[in-house]
């Protein structure tokens, strides 16, 4: 398809400079000769569009490539912090299982001390 526009585009390059030639001429133009170089205006404008739709899809290609880049760091930044919370979490979850084991050894502790206080008191009172 391309082969045949490209065709098309000298045919209508060809037809406006003879336009043209006439023009220089001073010759009287048909409608045909106008609807030529009609033609040749909206051929050059549709180039130009095209070519700027070119200019715009590779900004737009070279932008997702920078925005995929922004997300597979910032996934990789996510990924990290996932790990350190986790990590951080372990940790807290290991403190708190020494802070139960303290809290129980401490309890065993008090039962102790009640135990000699009561000793303690009995001791006292056989001793009157």
């Amino acid at each position: 398809m391309g082969d045949v526009s490209g065709v098309a585009y000298d045919a209508l390059k060809m037809a406006v400079e003879h336009v043209l030639a006439k023009i220089r001429e001073g010759k009287k133009l048909s409608i045909e000769d106008l609807f030529i170089i009609y033609l040749g205006t909206i051929v050059g404008d549709l180039k130009e569009i095209r070519a700027d739709i070119a200019r715009l899809d590779h900004r737009i290609d070279e932008t997702n490539k920078r925005i995929d880049d922004v997300v597979k760091s910032l996934s990789a930044r996510i990924d990290e912090t996932n790990r350190r919370i986790d990590e951080t979490n372990k940790r807290i979850d290991d403190l708190a299982k020494r802070v139960d084991e303290l809290a129980k050894r401490i309890d065993a502790v008090q039962t102790t001390l009640l135990e000699i206080q009561k000793l303690l008191i009995e001791l006292v009172k056989s001793r009157q």
